[in-house]
Parts: C-alpha cells; structure tokens; sequence
C-alpha cells in the first residue's frame, strides 16, 4: 500500500499552459509544474509562451537592476 497517492495537478477552467515536453497548449495543468509555463488567459498567448520568455530576458538582460556587480543606486560599496 502507498504511504501518498500522486495527486494530479488541478486548474481551473480558462487557465492555460505550454507544456515544455509535449511542445502544446493545455487547459488546466495536464503535465507537472517543471515541465510547464503559465497560466496564460488565453490559448493564443500560451501558444507564444516561449516568445515571450525570450523577449522578457532580452530585457531583463539589459536591465541595469540585474546585472552582477553593478552598483545599486544609493549604494557607494559597490556591491551589487
């Protein structure tokens, strides 16, 4: 007898995902959390979830906030 029974992953109706294995959109959590992006409002910009990863690093990136050992602004150690 199992001491846990393996819970499947519940959402709620509307919420979508992008399953990073299968490469598809999924209402609700279908597949582990590790291995999906969301919850989206729509199935569209689930679709685009990968696309919008790499345009929010690409800002991130060049965020001055982010940058390793750049100095906080107020800061006069230096330490980032």
């Amino acid at each position: 007898m199992a001491l846990f029974k393996k819970r499947k992953a519940v959402g709620k109706p509307g919420e979508w995902y992008y399953c990073l294995e299968h490469k598809k959109v999924e209402e609700g959590p279908e597949c582990p959390g590790k291995d999906r992006m969301g919850p989206y409002a729509s199935p569209d910009e689930a679709a685009h979830a990968m696309e919008t990863a790499r345009e929010r690093n690409v800002a991130w990136e060049g965020d001055p906030r982010w940058q390793n050992g750049a100095a906080r602004e107020g800061d006069d150690t230096g330490a980032g």
